[in-house]
């Protein structure tokens, strides 16, 4: 009779990493692996993917279908914080991160798993979303990261496949690492590591060369309520497939395209590139809503807990108190965003042109230079007074050093 070995619980993508890594699991640390697939929008085959990592050696194969899991309990919440890392980044691939751990603790628990395993190095920043999200939801599922304790490269994981008989896929490789799903897709590695380099076209996958997008212009009509995009041009739609087709539209028109230096969680400085059409769309319409429906102080104290929420999410922190804090903070300003806003796709660009809606707080009477302007112009000079009231004060006793007067 057979002996009944430990389970863990491995993050399985169906490439050549994770398919070697089920050897791996096995044979250094003696463990059966459950490989664990979660669709986050990457648009996987199902049935292959399963059939890879049985032959691959795993005992058994979860896929789980979390589309819509992602939309409405990851992206929907980042999207209200208008949450850009380093006002860039829509965080695509940090936001799967805790929702992809979930389901691994959830399975672990299922099947009685010890352990859950990822892929991630040992300088990148999955490791952190991946630990940090294990470690919150079930402090005594042990860890396992194989890549950042042996660091075995490509070649090496190619002749580990090849000497096991390891079934990988045998098209031609990305000279990128790739992420992918339905709020972004992330490139980096290659050429792309000489910042002196400008982007090959070869590294765009989904969006259109700009110079080569229509060229006529392409308006959105988007609609919210209480920070929902509940409709797109007049069309209801459930917020999964509103996402999709906004990404569609605007990665016509070359939209979304990101090439910037990130300041990773371990320390270092790396380049990253996204193609993220429907986040920066979205987000844009949603930030210029929020602008025209909440006055001058909220709207401020908003920018703070919105770049709070960035980073946040960025540092792997998802299932930390502060964002349960945060998150009431984003849903108590929602209630005021309700509207219409209209963004121009053009050449890589997207640009916030109309907006509407009954909560927006401009005044055309208040606002207008003109014959029906309703402004009381005297009233503006006595609260100047007071204004500039403690400032005078305390420069009448601490006059402006004239070196600072230029």
């Amino acid at each position: 009779m057979t002996e009944q070995r430990n389970k863990v619980v491995l993050a399985y993508s169906g490439g050549l990493d994770t398919s070697v890594m089920i050897a791996v699991l096995r044979e250094r640390y003696d463990l059966d692996v459950v490989a664990v697939h979660v669709d986050v929008g990457e648009a996987p085959d199902e049935g292959r993917l399963t059939a890879r990592a049985k032959e691959a050696g795993a005992c058994d194969v979860h896929f789980v279908a979390a589309r819509e899991e992602f939309a409405s309990s990851f992206i929907l919440p980042a999207l209200q914080a208008n949450a850009l890392y380093q006002q860039t980044y829509p965080l695509s691939a940090a936001l799967s991160r805790p929702l992809i751990a979930h389901h691994l603790v959830r399975i672990a628990h299922e099947t009685g798993a010890v352990a859950v395993a990822h892929g991630a190095t040992g300088k990148g920043n999955d490791q952190v979303r991946f630990d940090l999200s294990t470690r919150a939801l079930d402090p005594s599922l042990r860890i396992i990261a194989p890549q950042r304790e042996h660091n075995m490269n490509r070649d090496e994981a190619m002749a580990f496949a090849a000497a096991r008989g390891i079934p990988v896929p045998t098209t031609k490789k990305s000279p990128y690492s790739i992420d992918e799903n339905l709020w972004g897709r992330s490139m980096e590695g290659g050429v792309l590591e000489d910042l002196a380099t400008p982007p090959p076209d070869d590294v765009w996958g989904w969006t259109t060369d700009p110079a080569k997008a229509p060229d006529a212009p392409e308006d959105l009509v988007i609609a919210f309520e209480q920070g929902v995009p509940t409709a797109l041009d007049g069309t209801a739609l459930p917020l999964l497939a509103l996402i999709e087709k906004v990404h569609e539209r605007a990665a016509a028109h070359g939209v979304g395209r990101i090439d910037m230096l990130e300041n990773r969680i371990v320390g270092i400085k790396t380049r990253e590139l996204y193609e993220c059409p429907a986040a920066l769309v979205l987000i844009a319409a949603h930030r210029d809503l929020e602008t025209a429906v909440l006055d001058r102080p909220l709207y401020a104290f908003k920018r703070q807990v919105d770049e709070a929420y960035a980073d946040l999410i960025y540092a792997g922190h998802w299932y930390a108190p502060l964002r349960e804090v945060l998150d009431a903070a984003v849903q108590s300003v929602q209630r005021y965003v309700t509207g219409e806003v209209t963004v121009r796709l053009f050449k890589s660009k997207a640009v916030v042109v109309a907006r509407k809606g009954e909560g927006i707080l401009y005044d055309p009477r208040l606002s207008t230079y003109g014959a029906d302007d309703a402004f009381d112009h005297r009233a503006a000079e006595g609260w100047i007074d007071l204004e500039a009231l403690p400032l005078s004060t305390f420069r009448r006793l601490h006059p402006v050093a004239a070196s600072a007067r230029t």
